[in-house]
């Protein structure tokens, strides 16, 4: 996926009401941007890191920019949850995500549940798969990947939706789009939600699929490819684990036994 361009550089100053952050662009000029993140932004919005400001000059639009990366002298992230969406259905359609192919449509923002829209809705004849999205940005201190990174009631919303699909018979996948490479496998973040990565555990007894997918980014491109292990357990000390080929087993224990992201 193509990020808007032109994007431009600049140095965050602060972002302040949750969706608003002030910029020191490299011409000296300061802006306000559009902050479209409304978490904690935890481990992304250091004052003096440098970030990339889309542009946009749409008549009637309030503030010109769009903050979507940041750099935290590591690695970009992509604090623009809007592009979560975006790149599960680009990695969908090109057969990037093995565990979702096979389908001949692929669907966006179709009503379900109470009063929700899925994400994804891939469907092949009379079969059908609910995909939701979440963007993650969090690192635990583990080194884990994790969501979310403040309570969600939303989120527990969108899980008990897909165990009710799951129940009527149907495929459910909660799909974690990661949008920086610091890290080593996902989690849920027990401690910033607890009731969240409760709920993510009965879904996913529940037959709900988790998976979680790190983007590559390379300003302006980011590719949704490379699976992440998914760890469970880790609040009561205990751990399994969905392997994959790019990180060591030895980043969580083998024993299946009852977390979920």
């Amino acid at each position: 996926m193509k990020l808007p361009s032109p994007l431009v550089r600049g140095r965050l100053v602060r972002r302040y009401k949750r969706f608003l952050a002030d910029v020191t662009l490299e011409t000296g000029e300061t802006v306000t941007a559009h902050c479209p993140n409304s978490g904690r932004m935890t481990m992304c919005a250091d004052p003096g890191w440098e970030v990339l400001l889309s542009v946009h000059d749409r008549p009637g639009r309030r503030l010109k920019y769009t903050w979507e990366l940041v750099h935290n002298g590591r690695c970009w992230i992509g604090v623009n949850t809007h592009s979560a969406n975006g790149l599960a259905r680009e990695a969908v359609e090109r057969g990037w995500i093995p565990e979702l192919t096979g389908y001949t449509s692929c669907e966006t923002e179709r009503p379900y549940g109470r009063n929700s829209r899925i994400d994804l809705l891939l469907s092949t004849n009379d079969e059908r798969c609910f995909v939701e999205v979440k963007n993650v940005t969090l690192v635990g201190e583990d080194a884990r990947y994790c969501f979310p990174d403040a309570v969600t009631a939303r989120g527990l919303k969108h899980l008990a939706e897909l165990s009710d699909v799951v129940r009527d018979g149907e495929r459910a996948v909660m799909l974690f789009v990661i949008q920086r490479s610091d890290g080593q496998g996902f989690r849920p973040a027990h401690e910033v939600d607890p009731a969240y990565a409760a709920a993510l555990v009965e879904a996913r007894r529940a037959g709900v699929e988790v998976l979680a997918y790190q983007a590559t980014i390379d300003p302006p491109t980011v590719e949704l490819r490379a699976r992440q292990e998914c760890c469970f357990g880790v609040a009561s000390g205990e751990a399994s684990s969905e392997q994959h080929s790019s990180t060591p087993a030895s980043a969580c224990n083998e024993s299946e036994t009852n977390d979920a992201d």
